[in-house]
């Protein structure tokens, strides 16, 4: 089985810098479609990033110009890099990938959730 596991959560303080890892283990083909999604208490989870084909990067408004997500290929981890961190990011993050296994099979998955707190 493939799996996506997250790090790299915690308390910052606001204007800080959080850089999220995504790890992807299993017999891996290719990873594509990455995104990165959070949800807050009594809200629904909200897409934060998503990467198309490799290059075309969508960010929701609440966080364009001060996240960015990318790939590592050669080590099959995502991050997304945080940074002008505010009170309003504090959530839940998951990353989500599609991977295609060597089996030539199409998974759509998940990360286990990480814990974001921007607090002085």
């Amino acid at each position: 089985q493939v799996q996506l596991v997250e790090s790299g959560g915690g308390l910052v303080q606001p204007g800080g810098s959080l850089r999220l890892s995504c790890a992807a283990s299993g017999s891996i083909f290719s990873i594509d479609n990455i995104g990165w999604y959070r949800q807050a208490p009594g809200k629904e989870r909200e897409r934060v990033a998503k990467m198309f084909s490799g290059i075309r990067v969508n960010y929701a408004d609440s966080v364009k110009g001060r996240f960015t997500i990318s790939i590592d290929n050669a080590k099959n981890t995502m991050y997304l890099q945080m940074n002008s961190l505010k009170p309003e990011d504090t959530a839940v993050y998951y990353c989500n990938a599609l991977i295609t296994t060597l089996q030539a099979i199409q998974d759509d998955v998940w990360g286990q959730g990480t814990q974001v707190t921007v607090s002085s």
